[in-house]
């Protein structure tokens, strides 16, 4: 691998002229916050590389959408498995809402295993 650097003279010295990634145009919700945490912990040479080619917070909004993409794409069908109907969240709320908690349990699951420990 050959790193090529641009240098500007500042003075008397030659610095290199490093830039940083800008700051991403929305802030990352909670499934690209994992991946990060993830990344730092248990895979810290993919997040070194990530870091090097400015590329982290672009891989981390795309691993967020891609996470919200599929709970939204999931959880109907999940729901309708389960039961949770309109009728039974008329009927016995607290029912329908310990349904949807464990749908959304499971969509989370298959998220963290797809997504975000990969």
């Amino acid at each position: 691998m050959k790193i090529e650097l641009d240098y500007v003279k500042v003075g008397d010295y030659y610095l290199p002229d490093l830039t940083i990634e800008p700051p991403p145009d929305r802030s990352l919700g909670k499934y690209g916050m994992l991946r990060l945490r993830y990344l730092k912990e248990h895979r810290p040479v993919v997040w070194a590389e990530y870091v090097m080619e400015g590329k982290l917070y672009a891989h981390l909004l795309e691993t967020e959408d891609a996470a919200n993409n599929l709970l939204e794409n999931m959880m109907p069908g999940m729901a309708k498995k389960a039961g949770a109907t309109e009728e039974l969240k008329a009927r016995d709320p607290m029912r329908w809402v310990g349904l949807m908690n464990c749908c959304k349990a499971q969509v989370e699951e298959i998220i963290f295993a797809e997504l975000i420990m990969i």
